[in-house]
């Protein structure tokens, strides 16, 4: 990706909509093919054939014979008890469009099932618990009186702890800011309550008005604020810490999924393909890898006409992305198909070449995942196996790990690798997320920094190649790529949500947090007549000494000690955690 390479002439020349439709589009040749034969075997004439404004798939209209002779193939009906699908068993294509075609709808993937009911309680249980980790209650009066201390940062993170730590100016509540420089923030589940904003800023960042929200892009009847008893932890956390640190920069919230979807889609489905629709149009109908759209196995289906279901039709390309994306969600590798993964990662790709910054918090289960039915410790296998996140593997977002100010240390001293036992008051062990992932390999601009990693510290397992751990003994994939990325403070994090002052955690701070210091560069970039950084992930693994290397801590799970961390990038923490003044010199040095 030249236009994120530090050294490439072309860094920074970020692509428009259109010359990246233009780019993933098929040849002509490829379509001059396909028109051919749809023509010669199937009567199917020109004037009957559509592309789409992607250019990524033709469609006409045929009768049920034509198309059953045109594949050779027999199409059935099946109905569940909510809806009707047309599908077949199998379909034959020429071998000579075989490299043109990744498949045919409706087809063999045409029938879609109705996914098994769950107790609605049980799945709120457990989207809570995959959200903020951690949460206690503290008295209110021990807050107000060390909200502004760097003295108990070891016990409480504030935003003058994150900006002690990672060299963050204090904001002039007065600077003219760019109307086009807005952090945009991922939720789906969870929503905020206004009163929850306003104690938190009357308690943490009085600078900051009562009042003061995000900006709403509703995506299919995503719902946003909500009253103070049903507000979402991750949605207070992840506001209440990216509001202080790029104000008076703006923020907006990408509320996600009506009621019934936003719970079901989270714990059952997939991820993130309703919301890339909703900011790229063209990604509505993206075929890639076998996947066409949206897969109604996993994703969402509109209109809903379930109770408190939206109506409308599915949503594409209503928004405009913002130039940083801070996503606090993810799911195991291994809960979703490959293909699934892979196209959506084109869709993160990209959103980075036009300009876009995507951070996705790691994941708190260090190399394995929260317990599940099919497995007691969340892993792999026979609960063995390590269990990499999505979409943080995908190698064109930034992963972000999470570090701690360990009892007795000051903001002045190294972190560590976050890491905690469970007890009370703590339902699950928490430690970084970190690993290697199944599906994609090492990227080229990581390469050099893995190997450096296994040059000094030899991980006590067996490993495997290619993703492959069902043949193998091994517990991680060597040649996979490695996450994650960079890191940020995500321990005691100060919190306020349903009227409560608390005390919570997880990467889900962090994500945000190094989201934001991003933000903060971007605005300088632009006031300088620069544009956004975009994917930073090649300038930061090709200048590491503008981070702070972490090089204490392990990220446990399944049954073992994990990785540890170390000098260089390491699969706990990444690179390490952010220093705004090193990073800004770096990226205002930049074209």
């Amino acid at each position: 990706m030249e236009v994120s390479h530090p050294l490439s002439e072309r860094y920074g020349k970020h692509w428009t909509q259109e010359e990246v439709t233009a780019a993933f589009a098929p040849s002509d040749d490829t379509v001059d093919a396909v028109s051919a034969w749809l023509n010669s075997s199937g009567g199917i004439t020109r004037e009957r054939i559509a592309q789409s404004d992607n250019k990524a798939w033709l469609a006409f209209d045929a009768t049920v014979e034509e198309a059953e002779k045109l594949l050779m193939t027999k199409y059935f009906v099946q109905q569940d008890e909510e809806q009707m699908m047309v599908g077949c068993d199998e379909y034959y294509l020429p071998k000579h469009l075989q490299e043109h075609i990744d498949y045919v709808t409706p087809g063999v993937k045409g029938i879609h099932l109705k996914r098994a009911s769950s107790d609605k309680k049980s799945l709120n249980r457990r989207a809570a618990s995959l959200h903020a980790r951690r949460q206690t209650f503290m008295p209110d009066m021990t807050l107000q009186q060390n909200s502004s201390s760097l003295d108990t940062c070891d016990q409480m993170i504030t935003h003058d702890c994150i900006r002690a730590l990672y060299n963050i100016p204090f904001p002039d509540p007065n600077a003219e800011v760019s109307p086009n420089n807005t952090m945009g923030i991922f939720l789906l589940s969870s929503a905020y309550a206004q009163e929850d904003l306003d104690m938190f800023f009357s308690n943490f960042t009085p600078y900051i008005a009562n009042g003061t929200a995000p900006t709403l892009n509703s995506i299919n009847g995503g719902i946003a604020p909500v009253d103070i008893l049903h507000a979402g932890s991750e949605a207070s956390l992840d506001l209440e810490l990216a509001i202080p640190l790029v104000y008076p920069q703006k923020t907006e919230i990408y509320q996600v999924d009506d009621e019934y979807w936003s719970s079901e889609q989270w714990l059952e489905g997939g991820l993130f393909n309703t919301f890339l629709d909703a900011i790229d149009g063209s990604y509505c109908n993206y075929e890639a890898y076998g996947e066409k759209g949206d897969n109604p196995d996993y994703d969402p289906v509109y209109p809903n006409e379930r109770d408190g279901g939206y109506k409308g039709e599915r949503m594409c390309g209503v928004y405009k992305p913002t130039n940083i994306i801070s996503i606090s969600y993810m799911k195991k590798e291994a809960d979703l198909p490959a293909n699934y993964q892979k196209r959506q990662c084109d869709e993160w790709l990209k959103l980075g070449l036009q300009g876009v910054s995507v951070f996705v918090s790691s994941g708190d289960s260090g190399v394995g995942d929260l317990p599940n039915p099919s497995s007691p410790n969340g892993c792999l296998r026979n609960g063995t196996v390590f269990t990499p996140a999505h979409p943080n593997t995908c190698p064109w977002i930034t992963s972000v790990g999470a570090t701690k100010v360990y009892p007795g240390n000051t903001v002045y001293d190294p972190e560590s690798a976050a890491n905690d036992l469970a007890g009370d008051p703590y339902y699950f062990p928490y430690s970084s997320g970190g690993g290697f992932s199944n599906v994609f390999s090492i990227p080229e601009y990581q390469a050099s920094h893995v190997a450096g990693y296994f040059e000094v510290e030899e991980p006590p397992y067996a490993y495997y190649y290619d993703g492959n751990y069902q043949n193998s003994t091994g517990l991680y994939n060597r040649n996979g790529r490695g996450i994650p990325d960079v890191s940020a403070n995500g321990d005691n994090t100060a919190a306020v949500y349903n009227g409560d002052l608390r005390l919570t955690g997880g990467t889900s701070a962090s994500a945000p947090i190094f989201a934001a210091i991003i933000n903060l560069i971007n605005e300088e970039r632009i006031k300088a007549g620069k544009g956004p950084v975009g994917f930073i992930n090649p300038v930061l693994y090709a200048n590491p000494g503008v981070l702070n290397d972490i090089t204490n801590g392990t990220n446990p799970g399944c049954g073992t000690e994990g990785f540890a961390a170390s000098k260089g990038w390491d699969p706990v923490t990444g690179l390490g955690t952010p220093d705004y003044g090193r990073m800004l010199e770096l990226f205002m040095g930049l074209p």
